[in-house]
């Protein structure tokens, strides 16, 4: 009678470990990218990212499901940012000429903060000034505020210390956000990596697409 008790014990035991492996497999196995993945988002990755209309740098509405026709690099930032947006954009311009020369295509989109400087056709400038694969995207306030709070972004305009109007900065995130075609957001990454670690881990993504 014992016997029998203790065999059940040990095949439940077993069934339970079994159990386990067997779902804990399932979960890993279910991301295709998780061998790529840099950072970890609260709630996962699905909780950045969503439905937004904005317009191009060529005065073309565009929406969430327009960006991502090629793996995309998206920064939010501003044409008048002394310092921190041309390093950053230009650092992800370098990391999509890698990529290419890897033979992997990557666009970037540089979505303004600052409508009310940034229009289509200054955004224009700007980006094809970095790469000719960078989309300028800005719209009315409420539609950067929409497209800012689905990637949860942070901005926020200072007032002009001499009270002009027309000087004047905007504090921001500074993150890239990695979006692929039917994925929609993968992965963010900091401004502190170069274009060469950036191009490696984009490229990690673009392999395992």
């Amino acid at each position: 009678m014992l016997r029998t008790v203790a065999a059940i014990a040990v095949f439940v035991v077993i069934l339970a470990l079994g159990g386990m492996w067997f779902v804990s497999r399932d979960v890993g196995d279910g991301d295709q990218f998780a061998q790529c993945r840099q950072s970890q988002v609260a709630g996962g990755a699905g909780a950045i990212g969503g439905p937004f209309e904005l317009v191009d740098e060529d005065g073309h509405a565009v929406t969430d499901q327009d960006v991502p026709s090629e793996p995309t690099l998206i920064y939010f930032g501003y044409t008048y940012c002394p310092d921190v947006c041309p390093l950053d954009a230009g650092r992800n311009a370098e990391a999509m000429d890698l990529l290419e020369e890897d033979g992997k295509i990557v666009n970037g989109a540089f979505i303004t903060i600052d409508p009310a400087r940034d229009t289509p056709e200054v955004l224009k400038d700007y980006t094809d000034y970095l790469h000719p694969r960078m989309m300028g995207l800005t719209g009315t306030q409420e539609q950067v505020k929409a497209a800012s709070q689905a990637y949860r972004t942070y901005y926020k305009r200072q007032e002009p210390e001499d009270g002009d109007e027309e000087f004047y900065l905007v504090d921001h995130s500074t993150f890239t956000y990695l979006t692929l075609p039917g994925h929609g957001f993968v992965d963010f990454f900091r401004r502190e990596i170069t274009p060469e670690e950036m191009s490696a881990m984009v490229g990690c993504f673009v392999d395992n697409m």
